[in-house]
């Protein structure tokens, strides 16, 4: 159950005349012992990169992998001590369920007692002796993904790497496999490092949770450390479900203090006075831009008769959806677009291209730099 250590790793591929494709930049993470770390990011940000750099199934072209602080690069993939799992599970087919967990040992020539006993372990404990003589042809998507899984586990790794193993399995698989998945670092003491694209699987599984966007290790941190202070506006925008809603405008120093101005002096336009402690933290970025998370929760469609004490803005329902039992709505004021809790407005039957009001907690915001993106505060 090694400690992984990531120091500086950069790893780039030769395009064309003398260019180069950098998959991943600087990239320096510990990955604990035992613990279960989720890598999440868009498509092409590097992410499978960098599970292959840790298996030792390419060359780093800098920095340096460290297992428990021995370096990696002189040790050939089979001897690291890593199984790693694809998205499609990538059993051969010609071969059954049986002889496919079995494939890495008969390589490594263990005694067939041994084989036959391993093998048995890992199909009671994923469930799958029913399996073991079948094809993989005649298997569906969540068994295959078992059965690829089994194979990483009979080699008794002590490190596991996850490759979107769950992306092309229907939500209740996804949900079953994930809970399987979680149940392993608990009673195999493994260290794992899980790729995905989906955030709830990133959110739900990873002891922490590392962001990379386009080979850039963005943040890492514990789930609830990435929804409540994210570092960044990328950040902020990505992880969640939904994600923060993205505002921008610009902070004004003004007679009654710093005020937010969004929009400029169209009629979509309007202006809020900061909450006095976000004032004191901001006062010396006025004049500059700056973008705001905000939560679904902290984006209020208002009845009628509302009376808040927050700003107050004129908007337009772009369309409405129902998630996790909710209804909201993405509404529009002037070019942005924000998604928003309907509360008491929900009865008057929302549409599409229906005028109202909304308004908006900047006590509860994430204030980022408009021209970076990083944390302002809190």
């Amino acid at each position: 159950m090694p400690q992984i250590a990531l120091e500086g790793l950069r790893k780039a591929y030769r395009e064309g005349k003398g260019g180069e494709v950098v998959a991943l930049a600087d990239f320096t993470l510990a990955v604990e012992a035992g613990e279960i770390l989720a890598v999440v990011g868009p498509s092409g940000s590097g992410k499978t990169t960098l599970l292959r750099l840790i298996a030792g199934l390419e060359p780093v072209s800098a920095g340096r992998i460290l297992f428990d602080g021995c370096d990696m690069a002189a040790v050939p993939p089979e001897r690291r001590g890593v199984g790693m799992v694809f998205q499609r599970g990538a059993l051969f087919p010609h071969l059954s369920a049986s002889e496919n967990l079995a494939l890495g040992l008969r390589l490594r020539r263990l005694p067939s007692r041994e084989i036959t006993a391993r093998v048995g372990e890992v199909a009671a404990r994923l469930g799958i002796e029913a399996l073991l003589e079948r094809l993989p042809g005649t298997l569906s998507a969540g068994e295959r993904q078992r059965v690829a899984l089994g194979r990483a586990l009979a080699a008794r790794p002590s490190v596991l790497l996850l490759d979107e193993p769950l992306a092309a399995l229907d939500a209740p698989l996804r949900t079953q496999l994930r809970r399987e998945i979680a149940r392993l670092r608990g009673g195999e003491g493994l260290t794992m490092v899980h790729v995905t694209h989906d955030q709830d699987e990133a959110l739900s599984l990873g002891t922490r949770v590392a962001v990379v966007r386009s080979g850039v290790l963005q943040q890492v941190g514990r789930p609830m450390e990435l929804l409540d202070r994210p570092e960044n506006a990328f950040v902020a925008g990505f992880i969640g479900s939904p994600p923060m809603n993205l505002l921008t405008g610009r902070l004004v120093r003004e007679e009654s203090g710093v005020v937010l101005v969004v929009g400029g002096r169209g009629p979509e336009g309007w202006k809020a006075r900061l909450p006095p402690e976000t004032a004191d933290r901001l006062a010396r970025h006025a004049g500059d831009a700056v973008t705001l998370g905000l939560r679904v929760e902290d984006v209020r469609i208002l009845a009628a008769d509302s009376v808040v004490a927050g700003p107050v803005f004129k908007a337009e329902v772009v369309s409405v959806e129902m998630s996790g039992g909710k209804l909201l709505a993405w509404v529009g004021s002037g070019s942005q677009r924000l998604l928003a809790e309907t509360g008491a407005a929900a009865d008057r039957g929302l549409r599409s291209g229906q005028r109202l009001v909304a308004t908006v907690r900047l006590d509860q915001a994430c204030w980022f730099e408009g021209a970076t993106g990083r944390r302002l505060w809190p």
